[in-house]
C-alpha cells in the first residue's frame, strides 16, 4: 500500500501537470470578485468603474451605455458601483497580488514599460495560478480529512475522483476568477480544523475555528450550510449536559461561553464583508441581492437542484451520487459525522432550491455545491470502502473502484470539453 508521502507526491505531480490548463482571464461573476483586490491596489478605494467597463461582452451588456459609460442603474444610493459579489476571494488573492503589484510599481519607477493597473497579464496570471493552488490545497486537505475516518487508499482514490469527475476543474482551471475553488479550500480547512479539535476544544481553538468560519462566509454566503456542523455539535453537547445525572450545568455553561466566543470570532472575520456592504450599499446588512425577496422558502425546488438537466448536481456530476451514498455507509463507522454530512447536504439543497437562480444560470453542474468537496471526498471514500467489504478480495474491490472512477472522470471531461 502506498504511504502517505507517496500519495502526496502523486497529487503534487498531477497538480503541476495540469497547471497548463489554467485559463488566465476575468469573466462573468469573476469581474465582481476580482474587482475588490484590483480597485484597492490600484485605485486605493472601492471604485469598480474600470472593472465594469473592462468586463467581457456578456457582463457589460446592459451595464454600459452606447457612449461607453456605466448605466445609471449600476450605482447604489451611496454613489458606488453595485457589486454584490463576496469579497472573500479577493482576500485570498491578496497575498499573491500585493507582491506582484509592488514589483510592477518598482519596474515602472525604473523605466520599464509595464502597466500596474491590475488588468495586465502578470496580475491575471497570478490570480489564476493562485486559484488553482487554492483548489489543490482544498483537495489535499480533503484527502487528509477523509483519512481520519477511511482507509488511505480509498481516500486517495476518492480525491482523484472528485478532482476530475466533479464541477471543480471548471472553476479551478477554466474560470479562475470565480470563488468556488477558494470555497473548497476554506471549507476543507474549516472541517479539518474542526475535526482536529473535536475532543476537548480549548477557548483559543474556538477562536481560531470562528475566524475560519467567518472567512468561509466571506468567500461565499451560501457556505453557511457547513457551519451547521459546529451548531449541531454544540446542540449535542447541550443535550449531553442536560441528560447527564443531575444535569451537568457547569459543562453547559462552559460550552455556552465557548459558543459566544466562537460567534464573536466569526463576526470579527466577517468584518470585511460588513464593511464593504456599508461602503457600497450604506448598510452592513444589505448584501445587494435584491432577488432574495423572491426566495421560495416555502416551496424550494430542491428536487430540481438535484435531478434537473438544467444544472442538477446529481444529473450533471453523477460521481456525487456515490458520495451521497457514502454518507449513509459512513453511518456504521461514525454515525455523528455521517448525520452531520447528510444534514449539511440537505440544508444546501434547501437553500439553493429556494433561490430564483437555483440553477446557477451560467454554470457547469450546480456550482454552489462545489464547496462540499471535502464531504464528497469523504463520502466517496466511504463508498469505496463499502465496496471492499462487500466483495471478496482487495484486488477486486480496487478494480471496481478504479473502473467506476475512470468512467466517471471520462464522462465529466467529455462533458466539460463539449
Amino acid at each position: 500500500m502506498l504511504t502517505h508521502s507517496r500519495h502526496l507526491k502523486i497529487l503534487l505531480l498531477l497538480f503541476f501537470v495540469t497547471l497548463p490548463l489554467v485559463n488566465p482571464w476575468v469573466r462573468g461573476d469573476g469581474v465582481g470578485y476580482y474587482a475588490y483586490i484590483r480597485s484597492i491596489l490600484v485605485e486605493h478605494r472601492l471604485d469598480f468603474t474600470k472593472d465594469w467597463l473592462a468586463g467581457n461582452d456578456t457582463f457589460t451588456m446592459g451595464r454600459t451605455k452606447a457612449d461607453g459609460t456605466l448605466n445609471s442603474m449600476q450605482y447604489t444610493r451611496t454613489g458606488q458601483v453595485d457589486n454584490h459579489w463576496a469579497v472573500g476571494a479577493s482576500m485570498l488573492w491578496a497575498p499573491f497580488e500585493i507582491p506582484v503589484h509592488l514589483v510592477m510599481l518598482t519596474l515602472q519607477k525604473f523605466g520599464a514599460h509595464v502597466k500596474p493597473d491590475g488588468f495586465s497579464r502578470p496580475y491575471i496570471v497570478t490570480m489564476a495560478l493562485a486559484t488553482a493552488l487554492y483548489g489543490f490545497l482544498g483537495l489535499f486537505i480533503s484527502f487528509r480529512f477523509a483519512c481520519f475516518y477511511i482507509e488511505e487508499r480509498w481516500a486517495f482514490l476518492a480525491t482523484l475522483g472528485i478532482w476530475f469527475a466533479s464541477s471543480l476543474p471548471v472553476y479551478m482551471y477554466f474560470n479562475p476568477s470565480w470563488s468556488h475553488a477558494q470555497s473548497v479550500f476554506i471549507v476543507s480547512a474549516f472541517l479539518y480544523y474542526w475535526q482536529r479539535t473535536r475532543q476537548g476544544r480549548t477557548l483559543t481553538q474556538w477562536i481560531i475555528l470562528g475566524l475560519i468560519s467567518g472567512l468561509v462566509l466571506d468567500v461565499h454566503y451560501v457556505n453557511i450550510a457547513v457551519l451547521l456542523v459546529p451548531l449541531l455539535e454544540s446542540l449535542q453537547g447541550y443535550w449531553g449536559g442536560w441528560t447527564a445525572p443531575g444535569h451537568d450545568g457547569r459543562a453547559m455553561l462552559r460550552l455556552f461561553g465557548a459558543n459566544v466566543v466562537y460567534l464573536c470570532a466569526i463576526a470579527v472575520a466577517f468584518l470585511p464583508t460588513l464593511i464593504t456592504r456599508k461602503i457600497i450599499y450604506g448598510s452592513p446588512l444589505n448584501f445587494g441581492y435584491t432577488e432574495t425577496a423572491q426566495f421560495h422558502w416555502g416551496s424550494p425546488r430542491s428536487l430540481s437542484v438535484l435531478f434537473s438537466p438544467d444544472h442538477g448536481v446529481l444529473a450533471w456530476t453523477p460521481i456525487v451520487i456515490l458520495s451521497v451514498l457514502g454518507f449513509f455507509i459512513l453511518l456504521r463507522r461514525n454515525r455523528t459525522l455521517a448525520v452531520y454530512s447528510i444534514i449539511v447536504f440537505v440544508a444546501l439543497c434547501y437553500i439553493i432550491g429556494g433561490d430564483v437562480d437555483w440553477d446557477g444560470t451560467s454554470s457547469f453542474g450546480n456550482r454552489f455545491f462545489i464547496a462540499l468537496t471535502p464531504l464528497y471526498v469523504l463520502g466517496l471514500a466511504a463508498t469505496f470502502s463499502g465496496i471492499a467489504n462487500w466483495v471478496k478480495g482487495p484486488r477486486q474491490a480496487m478494480l471496481i473502484a478504479r473502473t467506476l472512477t475512470v468512467l466517471l472522470v471520462v464522462w465529466n471531461l467529455a462533458f466539460i470539453f463539449q
